[in-house]
């Protein structure tokens, strides 16, 4: 094998674990907004990613059997449908549920974990226990060669092109609009924030129901790369609470370099070695630095 054909074997696994990196960032964000901005442990954050993709299933199901037309264009359409259900199913579970359990982070944890279970039912009732893929439209197969030997798939280069523009718009959001102001003063001091007439129980709804859109749109980018079953989002949830951790549980910037670090280390990593081993690596070098700086890569000081 010659060097060029191993630089270009290597790209191609590089950009395999971006694909990785775009599924575990979209995860990690909503799940820094809940956890890291409010404290709520969500075990069913995995669910609701599998919500996002079974919407552009069922999405592709409708468009192919009622308007075969429109399978070129359902899919944009289907990501803006995975977050609105998304959102719409946790501002339901943080009104029902959530809001009663502030403060008590293992009885969220238990609750979650129950809506995890009680949802991975419903799909499997509603939908079926096996696994399904949707129709993708053709401008999303196939892969762009830009030289000889190296092939880019382009479902991962758009799945990387929505993941930057989440990002973008959800730091944009927590920095420059009137939410991500009363989040981040919540955070800062809840106390003080009610006093100045922030509604904080208002702005707790609003940000879980957010995390869990994000969630959503993750299940839509996951769609590009595998197929979903009742129990797709569950296989997640663990890579999505290390990605917070590793990151620094109040930073979205430590998410986004937890993220990239920890899909670029396992992808790389199962070249070489089996899927099972290269995750008993990835899962070491995280315990071994954590052990270092418990605190996370880029730990947030705030007052509670």
């Amino acid at each position: 094998m010659t060097f060029s054909e191993m630089l270009n074997i290597g790209l191609m696994q590089g950009f395999a674990g971006l694909s990785l990196f775009a599924v575990l960032l979209l995860m990690g964000l909503g799940l820094a907004i809940i956890f890291g901005q409010m404290g709520v442990i969500n075990m069913a954050h995995g669910e609701f990613m599998t919500i996002g993709a079974y919407t552009i299933y069922l999405g592709s199901t409708l468009a192919s059997t009622h308007a075969p037309q429109l399978v070129a264009y359902y899919f944009p359409v289907a990501i803006v449908a995975a977050f609105g259900i998304a959102f719409a199913a946790g501002w339901l579970v943080e009104w029902g549920l959530i809001r009663h359990l502030y403060k008590r982070p293992l009885d969220t944890l238990l609750a979650t974990w129950g809506i995890s279970l009680a949802l991975q039912q419903c799909f499997r009732t509603f939908i079926g226990p096996k696994e399904v893929s949707p129709t993708l439209p053709d401008w999303l197969l196939g892969s762009w060669a830009p030289v000889e030997g190296l092939d880019i798939p382009i479902n991962g280069m758009f799945v990387l092109g929505l993941t930057v523009v989440v990002t973008c718009g959800v730091l944009l959001a927590l920095h420059r609009s009137r939410w991500g102001l009363r989040v981040r003063a919540t955070v800062a001091n809840r106390v003080m924030a009610n006093a100045t007439g922030i509604d904080t129980q208002k702005t707790d709804r609003l940000t879980f129901a957010i995390g869990c859109g994000i969630a959503g749109v993750a299940g839509a980018a996951f769609t590009t790369i595998g197929s979903t079953g009742p129990t797709s989002g569950s296989l997640y949830i663990v890579d999505a609470f290390l990605v917070v951790t590793f990151g620094g549980a109040a930073s979205l910037l430590g998410t986004v370099v937890s993220a990239f670090g920890i899909a670029q280390t396992q992808s790389i990593t199962e070249f070489f070695l089996a899927g099972s081993m290269a995750k008993v690596i990835t899962l070491s070098l995280i315990v071994l630095i954590l052990m270092v700086r418990p605190q996370g890569l880029f730990a947030s000081k705030v007052r509670r």
